[in-house]
């Protein structure tokens, strides 16, 4: 999937590719300042805030760098039927930005097309999943305090300014599960200043970081950050013990009564069997199966009830694995398996390229009927109709019909 946003932080960063993310603090400037207003403004942001049932914590807001209490923002509206939602009091809401305040709101791209086609382009580009927070500064409004991510960030800074202190970590590889506390800031500051409209900045797990407009006086900032949660050594280890389970020896209880003698045999044996089981899981397939068993969000789907689709797009948290066998092709994607005749090559290169594609384009490109190769795409949510929200997202941002997953 090619993405505008991808290449423009590549560019910004100086990356080829998503080798150096986790690797080192990077910071950079979009060549095309007006991508950011295509991707968000603060309008936008509080327009999908006014219409979703939101509530903490992934709708929170702050007042001099403390959480405020929902009741300070949040209201119930209750149905004629009794029904009690909990809505943005966008009165309220609106003072606290003239007064200065920081408005968070966690998974933006669950909410907003256009940021859901972000993230799974970040995620075909990463191979790791994102998700995006949106975090919006009024006035003279402190930030959080020092702090560390349990994960790597990009962050895109897409109006106003807001200033930033990042330091080094200061425990290697920390976890938010992990053997002992990370709570000791690094003293070593790896970079200081003001992110401007434009602005991309990696921060890598782990490195110390706050972000202030305390200095800043009248104004505001708006910046996205994207999360990327990367796999450890431990996740490995436990998806490898999981399989254990299909192994009678594991299932057997542990000798507790029958001796030293019997429990060193049952211990021997067992150390025998994890070392077989690490050998037969490598890590390969773990990161394999882990994107082919994540599902697609939710889509939009007619079942062809207002007319057979006309243009699709696929939907995959992660690019499908197309493998040619013989006289037939195998995909894979979302937990299922497809397989189609070797005829369907073209097509498919079309279908699951990640961008919008006409039905009858690429019937007419191929000589090949699309239609029926998309369908049972679409009944299993591999691809969506690309109704008028998805296509709004791609504009400009996605390219139409390009190839980029041949088999």
């Amino acid at each position: 999937m090619d993405h505008e946003l991808v290449r423009s932080v590549e560019k910004a960063l100086g990356w080829n590719g998503p080798s150096a993310l986790g690797v080192e603090f990077a910071r950079g400037s979009m060549a095309d300042v007006g991508l950011c207003s295509r991707l968000l403004t603060p309008q936008h942001l509080l327009d999908v805030i006014m219409r979703r049932s939101l509530a903490p914590p992934q709708f929170r807001c702050f007042e001099h760098g403390t959480e405020l209490h929902p009741d300070a923002y949040l209201t119930q509206q209750v149905t004629r039927r009794g029904q009690s939602l909990p809505m943005a009091n966008m009165d309220r809401l609106g003072q606290l930005l003239q007064s200065g305040c920081t408005v968070v709101l966690d998974a933006l791209d669950a909410f907003d097309p256009t940021m859901e086609l972000v993230c799974r382009a970040l995620q075909w580009w990463s191979r790791e999943v994102v998700q995006v927070n949106t975090y919006l500064t009024t006035n003279d409004a402190a930030g959080f305090s020092l702090h560390w991510d349990d994960h790597d960030v990009v962050i895109v800074q897409i109006a106003g300014e807001k200033s930033w202190e990042v330091r080094g970590a200061s425990r290697l590889a920390p976890m938010y599960r992990d053997a002992e506390a990370n709570t000791a800031p690094s003293e070593n500051i790896v970079w200081s200043g003001t992110m401007r409209a434009g602005d991309v900045m990696h921060i890598p797990r782990g490195y110390w970081h706050q972000a202030t407009r305390a200095d800043r006086g009248e104004g505001y900032s708006l910046h996205l950050t994207f999360g990327f949660v990367k796999r450890t050594g431990v996740d490995w280890l436990t998806w490898v013990a999981d399989r254990s389970r299909e192994r009678e020896p594991f299932r057997h209880d542990l000798d507790r009564w029958n001796g030293p003698c019997a429990a060193t045999g049952q211990q021997d044996s067992l150390v025998a069997e994890v070392r077989q089981l690490v050998a037969d899981y490598p890590i390969g397939d773990y990161l394999a199966a882990r994107e082919q068993e994540r599902r697609p969000p939710r889509q939009v789907a007619t079942r062809s009830v207002f007319g057979p689709p006309r243009a699709v797009l696929c939907v995959a948290g992660f690019p499908p694995h197309v493998e040619r066998q013989g006289e037939t092709i195998e995909v894979r994607a979302a937990e299922k398996k497809f397989t189609f005749g070797s005829n369907a090559g073209p097509v498919l290169a079309y279908l699951l390229s990640g961008h919008p594609v006409g039905i009858a384009d690429v019937t007419a490109a191929t000589g090949v009927d699309a239609a029926a190769i998309a369908e049972p795409l679409l009944e299993e949510g591999v691809c969506a109709e690309l109704t008028e929200a998805l296509s709004s997202a791609c504009t400009g941002l996605v390219p139409t019909g390009t190839c980029s997953n041949t088999p």
